[in-house]
């Protein structure tokens, strides 16, 4: 009889795996199926872009495309994101600077990664600084106040900061840049943004959060992810690369600067787990 009650526990636990087993694979299968779906859809919106790009920088697109692959960190965007980001202005940009796309790279590349580092730095929603820059690239200068410079929505308050910054001669050449006291121009504002927040210490802030910070290191994991899940649809993408960024941002690359997401997860959760015991 024992023997009998055993051999049925048997079955049915061997029942329950097997239904385990294959309720597992419908979740996996559905996983990969919807990884495919992400994989098309985000593929089709890079091809979209980068056409974009390639039309308004030219022989410069790849260096912008160089760029957008490395945003993960310096700006917490996926590639897509960056690209989206800087064909709302680049336009403008191009020609405030005479038609030189190679510094236009620099430049947008600068104002992205300066939009970032005020959202990080100031608490600022990132739509509402990419607003600001879009403004500023039509003469429009009412939401300056949305960086938190301590300016205030005017074109008299632009003037202000271009002049202040203009001043900021050591941070100008910290950065290889040069802001002029009486341009208005697109391009000399995105250099004194620059300056201003270099001499804030706002600058750097998004790439230094992406390795020391839970909320940065996890925004640079989703964007490394969305690149990984791109380039999947991609044959000319280097998936080693990708996989390799994506895993820096879960696991760190042995770093101070760069502990990766559970790297700055674990001890928090220590934490919580010895205030709870306390």
């Amino acid at each position: 009889e024992g023997y009998t009650v055993f051999k049925n526990i048997l079955a049915n636990l061997g029942t329950q795996a097997i239904n385990s087993a294959l309720n597992g694979m419908k979740k996996l299968g559905s996983a990969f199926v919807n990884v495919g779906k992400q994989a098309l859809e985000s593929y089709g919106e890079y091809e979209q872009l980068k056409g974009g790009v390639e039309t308004l920088f030219k022989d410069s697109a790849d260096t912008i495309l160089e760029y957008s692959q490395d945003a993960y960190r310096t700006a917490g965007m996926s590639a897509n994101e960056y690209m989206s980001t800087i064909t709302t202005f680049s336009a403008s940009l191009i020609q405030s600077l005479d038609g030189d796309t190679q510094k236009a790279v620099e430049y947008s590349d600068r104002a992205i990664t300066d939009m970032s580092d005020n959202a990080n730095k100031m608490g600022t929603d990132i739509g509402m600084l990419q607003n600001a820059y879009q403004g500023f690239a039509k003469q429009n200068y009412t939401m300056l106040d949305n960086l938190k410079l301590g300016y205030g929505g005017t074109k008299t308050e632009m003037e202000r900061l271009i002049k202040d910054a203009s001043q900021m001669k050591d941070v100008q050449k910290e950065l290889g840049i040069e802001v002029d006291a009486s341009s208005m121009s697109f391009g000399n504002i995105v250099n004194a943004i620059s300056v201003m927040q270099k001499h804030m210490d706002i600058a750097g802030t998004t790439s230094k959060e992406a390795g020391t910070t839970i909320q940065g290191s996890a925004n640079a994991m989703k964007s490394a992810w969305t690149n990984l899940v791109t380039g999947m649809a991609d044959s000319n993408a280097n998936i080693e690369d990708l996989v390799r960024n994506l895993m820096t941002t879960i696991v760190g690359d042995g770093s101070a600067e760069n502990l990766g997401l559970l790297g700055n997860v674990l001890p928090a959760v220590n934490n919580i787990i010895n205030g709870i015991v306390d």
